[in-house]
Formats: structure tokens, sequence, C-alpha cells
């Protein structure tokens, strides 16, 4: 249970409480103040509500209460940890690059034990005694720091009083169940976790990755499947089996209970139709292996399921829609391609595109897709969007973007689409939107959310704090910019180098700051770290008034070890403060973003800082990772790739919130709610108000 409040004081910033009962004279209040003191500390803070109904228990089930909270926000903000630096003073006193491997060097050379290895031909300098571990303790990093001045700017993150646990966990379960957009995999194992404890299912899963996490714990349970394709099932299978839900890895099928093996083929049966056993092939070997541990021969009353398998194993002939769309598009038969594509709406706008440039003609494709809007999902709608408006000219580059993340970019050779039939398609799918989104009521809107990207997929984009979106903006406040990162290892040695490419105006002339080069004149390196068995961390400080470039993109290389996967711990983040406020390389009241490393690639790409014409500084987010080599990934190596990748990104008119909020104040309204769109929601809504914050923001997706 206290995994499941914990997730809940994560996701929603809430704090389960039970119903109070009858107030008794206790010290509660007393240890309510201690714990919002105690959270203050880390930045965050009891609202006046959630202080009123601590001050109403017990103190002693508020001290135990305050400790699970206060270790879920630390864990949250990146304070769990111990964030040392290799140079005790970092920022100050930070050696240069030559007098810092010189000193190192002199240092060995004046030590009669290491006199040996320096002796040979050839000298590895990251195999000096002293290089690349701590040299002191936490306690001495503290010692050799002032204590940190509180600022005005400070981030202070409120944390509301929720319903009881089971109220507040039924409702992310439903959050997360129903989202009309695919959840990255921690909000997939979270579901996992949810589903065991929530049994009544949402009215409507869109998403099959969350259908098959929510029929783990339903098959389980001895309760009915949710399934309309054979797909789910297979799906379920391999989440059954510990394995990848979204079938692009493939699993080892574990063996299942007699009941399990009845309830799948039973499913199986049920929506085994000849139409959609075109779907096996593309699953064919996954497919085999299930039918391996079936048996469906053993069970005759289930004919359909039994075809299934005669597919994958090729004894019968079922072709698919996309392997019949693939010959008539091959075979230059368009218009039989957009008929077949009009039975299955989504698909055909997935490939409008490419329709309009090698169709019929475009009034025929545009017809076929205003007949095929009504039938997609609102997630297809936006994501067709916000592809046709930047299609209007050639972009810097194509980027595409796995579901873990990893990112690589082409030239965009595509010829530009005409103005008028952008604009027809624009209209029918403005249209579509608007008409599914709900009636918004008085609709109240921070402004601040307004550049914040759409969510139209989190899979690349692992939860944490602060977390937007890839393609949103937000502004940057105060003087200094400090990014960080922590990692552990798990078993062998691990080495990850935080480093930060600098950019001009048009993404040349790069210079870099990283373990080969600490500073330049307006950033500075902590120090290299090569390994972390009990944790390590690196900071780059950016003092922005003096930078002389306008593009700033964090790296973090894995050097050597574990990839971040594989890591017991991996996390990135940044810090903003005053630059003349002083404090430890790691305030956690400081912290305005913190998310895990969980990327298939070896070099993240978080984010990237950028310098506006007015002069102030915004970070866009970036979510992306670079394949990168097996080892010995340094910022040298990618600096062509990342500009590539980096402008595609920073150039490209995402779809943003301040669209569908245009949309709902065109829409109108009679009804008597209000509906609050923000980055945090404020005290004094109106009981039974829509809020809608980042954490939420994918309910705004209509279905």
């Amino acid at each position: 249970m206290d995994n499941l409040e914990s997730l809940v004081i994560a996701r929603r910033l809430r704090v389960p409480l039970d119903a109070p009962g009858a107030a008794t004279p206790d010290w509660g209040e007393t240890a309510a103040r201690q714990l919002d003191a105690a959270l203050l500390s880390v930045g965050f803070t009891c609202s006046p509500a959630l202080l009123e109904r601590l001050s109403a228990l017990p103190g002693a089930a508020v001290v135990d209460l305050g400790v699970r909270v206060l270790s879920t926000v630390r864990t949250l903000v990146g304070d769990h940890v111990r964030h040392n630096a290799y140079f005790i003073d970092f920022p100050a006193n930070v050696p240069g690059t030559l007098e810092f491997w010189a000193g190192l060097l002199r240092e060995t050379l004046l030590d009669p034990a290491a006199a040996p290895p320096v002796r040979q031909a050839t000298l590895d300098l990251l195999t000096l005694p002293g290089y690349g571990r701590y040299r002191h303790t936490y306690a001495d990093l503290l010692a050799a720091h002032a204590e940190l001045v509180p600022l005005a700017g400070d981030r202070v993150t409120v944390l509301e009083p929720g319903g009881s646990l089971e109220e507040e966990a039924h409702a992310l379960y439903l959050s997360l169940a129903g989202s009309e957009v695919p959840l990255a995999a921690e909000d997939l194992e979270a579901l996992r976790l949810l589903a065991s404890f929530c049994a009544e299912a949402p009215e409507r899963i869109p998403v099959r990755e969350n259908r098959a996490v929510v029929n783990e714990a339903r098959l389980a349970a001895g309760r009915p499947l949710l399934v309309d394709t054979v797909t789910d099932v297979l799906r379920l299978a391999c989440g059954c089996s510990g394995g990848d839900v979204t079938l692009a890895v493939p699993t080892r099928i574990r063996s299942f209970r007699r009941a399990e093996r009845r309830a799948l083929l039973q499913a199986l049966d049920a929506v085994a139709s000849p139409a959609k056993l075109g779907d096996v092939p593309r699953h064919r070997e996954q497919w085999k292996r299930l039918g391996e541990r079936l048996h469906p021969h053993e069970y005759p009353r289930f004919p359909r399921a039994a075809h299934v398998f005669e597919v994958a194993r090729g004894e019968r002939r079922a072709a698919g829609l996309d392997s019949r769309v693939e010959t008539a598009l091959a075979e230059g038969r368009t218009a039989e391609a957009v008929e077949l594509l009009e039975k299955a709406p989504g698909a055909l706008l997935r490939r409008l595109d490419h329709l309009l440039r090698t169709g019929p003609s475009a009034r025929v494709v545009l017809e076929a897709a205003e007949r095929a809007a009504a039938g997609a999902s609102g997630r297809v709608l936006l994501s067709l969007r916000e592809h046709l408006q930047n299609r209007l000219a050639p972009a810097a580059g194509r980027v595409f973007a796995n579901r873990y993340g990893r990112a690589w970019a082409a030239p965009d050779s595509r010829p530009p689409l005409g103005e008028e039939v952008l604009s027809r398609a624009l209209a029918v799918l403005d249209e579509e939107i608007a008409r599914r989104l709900p009636d918004p009521g008085e609709l109240v809107v921070d402004p601040d959310v307004l550049d914040v990207a759409l969510p139209l997929s989190g899979k690349a984009a692992a939860p944490g704090l602060g977390m937007l979106p890839r393609g949103s903006v937000s502004t940057v406040d105060g003087g200094l910019l400090r990014f960080f990162v922590h990692w552990r290892q798990a078993g062998r040695r691990t080495d990850y180098d935080l480093s930060a490419l600098m950019l001009d105006a048009s993404y040349g002339d790069p210079e870099h700051v990283s373990w080969t080069n600490h500073a330049n004149g307006f950033a500075t390196y902590s120090g290299d770290l090569v390994e972390a068995p009990d944790g390590a961390s690196e900071f780059i400080d950016v003092r922005l008034a003096e930078a002389t470039r306008p593009i700033v993109v964090p790296q973090v290389h894995v050097y050597a070890g574990e990839p971040f996967d594989e890591a017991a711990e991996a996390f990135f983040g940044y810090m903003t403060r005053d630059a003349a406020q002083e404090g430890r390389p790691f305030e956690p009241r400081t912290v305005r973003m913190k998310s895990d490393l969980r990327g298939s690639g070896r070099v993240a790409l978080p984010l990237v800082f950028l310098r506006g014409d007015d002069g102030g500084w915004r970070v866009k987010w970036l979510h992306l990772y670079l394949k990168g080599h097996p080892g010995f990934n340094q910022v040298e190596g990618n600096r062509a790739t990342a500009s590539l990748l980096v402008r595609s990104i920073v150039e490209r008119d995402h779809l943003r919130v301040r669209y569908l909020v245009d949309l709902l104040r065109a829409k109108g309204s009679t009804a008597g709610h209000t509906t609050y769109i923000g980055l945090e929601a404020p005290a004094g809504l109106p009981p039974g108000s829509r809020v809608y914050t980042p954490g939420t923001l994918h309910e705004l997706i209509p279905a």
C-alpha cells in the first residue's frame, strides 16, 4: 500500500487522506507545521487545505504520514541521494583542463608507489591514481559550501489534500487506463500496480497496450477479458510472461495454467473472424510460440482460435489490410488503395500525405479523408493536424523517433503540398476536432501553459518533476543555469559523462564543455567521475548573461559500462538560481525539472536551452536518444547529428495547448461548470471544476 500511496503523491501531488473523524485535542497541528517546514527545504509545501486536514489528525499519524510524504517528494526531486562533486569548490576553483591534467600527472610522478606505471612508453591519463573518483567526502563538500540563501524565485510545489487512498488510486487508474495516448513504460508499470487493486474497468480503453495491462489483472482474477482483436490476446500473453505488451521486442512466452489457457483461447475464439486473421502474419513467430504454450488442439470447442495458429504456421492464408494496400500502391493502383483504406479510417489518415502526393487526384483523396475523419481517433486527428501544418515548406530535417526515444534525422526531400490542399485538409480536421471537444463551461487558462505541446504520445518521456511533452516550450528564470546527472551502477563499472554542446543561431560554430574541456567563457564543468558503486553526480553551470552562444544542448553520454536502462539508477535534471545565490552544488528547492534516463540509446538529449530575440532564455523539451557507440561516446563525436536533430525539433511547429484552447473558446458554452487548464491547479476553484495540468493533460485529448 505504501507503493500505491507514493504513486498517487508523485503523479497527482495529492496526499491521500481518509475522511476526518471526530476532532480530539492533540499535537497534530504542531506536527503538520513541522512537516510543512521540512517540505519547504526540498521545494514543496502544504496547501492551506492540506494543513487544515493534517492538523485535525493525531500527531503520531501526521508524523508517520509525513515520513512517507517527505520520502516520496525527495525522490521526485532527486534529493534522495547525496550529490557530491569531483571538484569540492565547484563552481569555484575549477582548474583549466591542461592545468588539471598537468597537476594530476605531477602528483602521480611524485608518488613513489605510482612511478612504475607512468614510466611506460604510452600512458593512459584516465588510469592515473586519483582521477575520476571522489577525493573528499560528502561532509567535506557541505563544509566547503555556504547555506543556500532562499529567494522568492525558488521553486515551491504545492501539495493538496486528496480523498482516501482507494479513491485517489481509482481516479489515477481510470486516468491512465483510459488515456487516449500511449503511456511511458513507467506509466504502464503504474497501471499494472493500480489494476491489481482496482477491479472496475473503465468504459473505454483506447490504447491497446493499456488494455493488455488491465487484462493481466482480469485474467489473474478470473474476470472476462476485454479483447476485440486477435492481437489483444497476444499482447496479454506477452504481458503475463513479463514481456513487452507493445510487441516491439520478442517475448519468451511462459507456460500457462489450464484455466488461463482456456480463458485465452476462449477470448481468441470470440474475435478470430476471417477479417481479423489478417493481423496474424505481422507477429507470426510470436503466435507460433504462443500456440506451443496454449495447446489449442486440446480445445476443439474453440475452432476459430485454432485458425489463428494455422495462419501463423502458413497452413491457412489470410491477407491483411496492410499487405493488400502495399500491393496496390506498388502496382500503381492508388485509387484501389484509397478504397481499401477507407475501411480503416485511422490507417487512411496516417497515409494521407503520401496519398496526396501519389493519389489519383487530391480531390478524391481529400473526399476520402473527410469521410474517414469521423471514424478516426482524436489522437490520429491531432497528429495529422500537426504533421500537415509543417508541410507548407521543406523542413530542416525529418526526425524519426521510435517508442524508446531513439532518434535519427534525414534530409526532407518530399515536395511541399499545395496550399489549397493543405487549407482544405486542415479545415476538415479543425471542424472534426472541435466537434469532439467537451463543453468547457467557464474556461480559465494559465497563459504559461499555452506553449506546452499536446501529449500525442508519452512513450519517450519518463515521468518526473516538471516534465512536459516533446516540443513544449517554457521560460527559464534566473541568471545561473545548472544541469546535472546522477547515476549508480548495478554491477559493473559505469562511467556516464555530462556535456554541453553550444551552437550559434544557425546551429553551427560548435563549442563544448565536458571532461575534455572543463570551461569556456560562460560555462563550467564539475569534474569527471568514472565509476559509481555508491552513486556519482556531475554538473555543468551556465552563466546565462555571459553566454556567447544562443543554443545550449545538454547531453549525457555512456562512456563505459551499463546503458541507461540497465543502471541501478540514472536521472537528469536542471536547476536555476540567481547569479549570486550560493549553496551546495545540488539544492532541491532550485530544481525545475528532473526525470529518469532509460532510453535505449547511449547518448541522451533531454532538452535544449534557447535565447530569444528579447534576450530571455527558454527551454524546449526533446526527449531524444542517439544510438551512439558501444563505448567511449563523447560530445565531439556527435556534433553534426545532434545539431540536425535539435534544429529539426526546434524549428518544427508543434501542436500546443494554445490550439485546443482556441477551439474551446470558439465553441462557446452554456454549461454551469468551470474548466481550468494550467501548469498548477490554483486554490479556490469551484466544486466540480475540470482541471487539466501537465500530469492530466492527456485527458484533454478528445476520443
